[in-house]
């Protein structure tokens, strides 16, 4: 069902926007390349110096047309590396503290918990003054004269990104009570309608992207039933417009879903209907990552040799790398993501050893803008060394996982974490044991008043 849209107050109270001024010098910098040759050119140079960005020819696009008057920190660094010696403003950008100080809307600023005061995560300092008239004011759309465009489209799509960068560094709890209002608005650009089919076109991509979005705050934060109701609006949604890159992703979250729900079974049929919709991309790690949810289906059903023969192929696609066909969603789906995933099956099965081997180096690869699947690998570390027979092992790994969740709210690893805690009881005696659970007692009450109800 379609969420009904906020009520917004009178369009006096607005602000303005102002005119964007084109980036010229970045357009002589790009050169002879089209837009999409210098977006694969710009993602190259990422992944030359470990950045993960996801540049298209809409981003460079924004930039050339002045939308984006300062480039988020991980941009600035890949376009430093890619013309050394030249500042942002030699680049065509404004200063970063000048953009900052028309504080542009982002979604950290209707979450005021999301980030706490201890490690703040630096806001992207681009224009936001589409997201602002579109989301936080929840201004009326479509209708008499109303136009729908290239702003509420971008807007859509960068509520996408900011929620991500969100949740990959703080987990979902405190992030996704505050989503309501982005998914609300989204749909209500889809109801008014664009009147240019491919306006039309991503804003559909990115309702449905924001709803898999929330989905997954969803998921992590422990609310299993809003989960699967995202799930299938984004699903809904891809099968409306035939965007198989929208049903693929919708159903690969589903299949994870479905394993962590008890639901194995629909766990590997959601996986094969994501790769037979995926198969219609030219995307091998995204195939990858879909073989990996379909052998976690079959290793909580105890299939050891339907696990097997998908993990062998998750292994066979990821080792054809990175493509420019990778859906930009998949950032965060490193060989540290491949290792902890492994590492999960095999401790389905009960094979602790092969787990504890998978999970240590899921943790030793992570890129440390990743801190929520840091402290997932470190808690599914302490897991599986304490089912491995090495409990002073696994309170260290646990304590440091502790540590972690002083930055995470994720009621997912925190249960993950409190089942460690209460299988080490017993062995309170060893001293390692018992400083971790001298140390984890504190923070238990804190941790139960903020359980989903």
């Amino acid at each position: 069902m379609t969420p009904p849209p906020a009520s917004s107050p009178p369009p006096s109270s607005l602000p303005k926007p102002s005119s964007p001024r084109p980036n010229t010098a970045f357009r002589r910098l790009r050169g002879q390349l089209s837009p999409s040759e210098f977006a694969a050119a710009v993602r190259r140079a990422a992944r030359e110096i470990g950045e993960q960005v996801s540049c298209d020819a809409r981003y460079i696009g924004r930039v050339e047309s002045g939308a984006i008057r300062c480039p988020n920190y991980a941009y600035e660094r890949v376009f430093r590396h890619m013309f050394p010696g030249r500042t942002l403003t030699d680049l065509g950008f404004s200063p970063r503290e000048a953009v900052r100080g028309r504080q542009p809307w982002s979604v950290a600023q209707t979450i005021p918990a999301a980030a706490p005061a201890a490690s703040p995560a630096p806001a992207p300092a681009e224009d936001g003054d589409p997201l602002r008239r579109s989301f936080l004011f929840q201004e009326p759309v479509g209708g008499p004269g109303g136009r729908i465009g290239e702003p509420e489209a971008a807007a859509v799509e960068e509520a996408v990104r900011r929620i991500r960068v969100l949740d990959d560094r703080h987990g979902a709890d405190s992030i996704y009570p505050h989503t309501a209002q982005p998914l609300n608005a989204a749909y209500a650009l889809l109801d008014a309608g664009a009147r240019r089919r491919s306006i039309a076109d991503r804003l559909y991509a990115g309702a449905g992207e924001l709803a898999i979005s929330v989905g997954w705050l969803a998921h992590d934060s422990g609310r299993l039933a809003d989960a699967r109701a995202h799930y299938a609006e984004a699903l809904a949604t891809a099968r409306v417009t035939g965007d198989p890159a929208l049903e693929a992703h919708a159903f690969c979250n589903a299949a994870f879903l479905a394993r962590d729900a008890g639901r194995p079974r629909e766990a590997v049929r959601a996986a094969q209907a994501a790769q037979r919709a995926a198969g219609r991309l030219a995307s091998p790690r995204l195939l990858s990552l879909i073989a990996l949810r379909e052998a976690g289906g079959w290793a909580w059903l105890t299939d050891r040799s339907g696990c097997e023969r998908a993990l062998l192929r998750a292994q066979a696609l990821f080792s054809r790398g990175p493509s420019d066909a990778d859906p930009e969603w998949m950032t965060f789906y490193g060989e540290a993501e491949l290792e902890g995933l492994e590492a999960q099956c095999w401790s389905a099965l009960g094979d602790w050893g092969r787990a504890v081997e998978h999970a240590r180096r899921a943790v030793a690869l992570q890129n440390p803008h990743f801190t929520r699947n840091i402290a997932l690998f470190t808690t599914e570390l302490a897991s599986d060394l304490l089912a491995d027979g090495a409990p002073d092992a696994a309170a260290v790994a646990a304590g440091r996982a502790l540590e972690l969740m002083d930055q995470v709210k994720s009621a997912r690893i925190r249960q993950m974490l409190d089942e460690t805690a209460r299988v080490l009881l017993p062995h309170g005696r060893n001293a390692v044991v018992a400083d971790f659970l001298a140390r984890y007692e504190p923070t238990k009450k804190g941790a139960a008043a903020r359980q989903p109800k």
